[in-house]
């Protein structure tokens, strides 16, 4: 119940102030490892890595298989005109900017998988803020380092407008 305060009452997400990201459908093993990042603080957020310290890991894994099991519809709101570019993006990459297909890691459908992140229906602009600032949230501690390190020199080679053109497009999906 403290979780949908903020993430609503089916984990769906939610646009206020700051964007809350979905976490219906997430990937059980990504969201414990995220968990354990904010509690470690290896990634950077001053309201979960409060709330993750106080989750057992018996907890950690209740929600993350209880997150697992919903899939409400998306929220939507991304613009859509950007969904055609985003897709390409997704789907093939850009090999002129040094960006892999996104799809690679994140799956077809874009479900992810095991400490891969489901990006289907997560808010457009969570994945905005997320890829924009990602080498100041994520991967805190060089000495613990984790699986989203990854992603750092994609996040770095995505432009603002591709990044904002993949959001739209996996924003929508189920």
């Amino acid at each position: 119940e403290y979780c949908t305060m903020c993430h609503g009452s089916s984990g769906q997400g939610y646009r206020g102030f700051f964007p809350m990201p979905r976490l219906a459908g997430q990937q059980p093993e990504y969201f414990e490892n995220q968990l354990r990042a904010f509690a470690d603080r290896r990634r950077a957020n001053r309201y979960m890595s409060g709330v993750a310290r106080v989750l057992s890991p018996s907890m950690r894994t209740a929600l993350a298989n209880h997150f697992k099991r919903l899939n409400p519809k998306p929220l939507g709101g991304a613009s859509k005109r950007l969904v055609a570019t985003g897709k390409k993006i997704y789907e093939e990459g850009d090999p002129n900017t040094n960006v892999p297909a996104c799809m690679a890691c994140h799956g077809e459908e874009a479900r992810g998988q095991r400490e891969t992140p489901r990006l289907a229906g997560q808010l457009s602009d969570y994945i905005l803020s997320k890829l924009v600032n990602w080498k100041k949230e994520r991967g805190q501690d060089a000495a613990k380092p984790d699986i989203s390190a990854v992603m750092l020199p994609t996040s770095h080679n995505l432009t603002k407008a591709q990044i904002a053109a993949v959001a739209a497009y996996v924003s929508d999906l189920r």
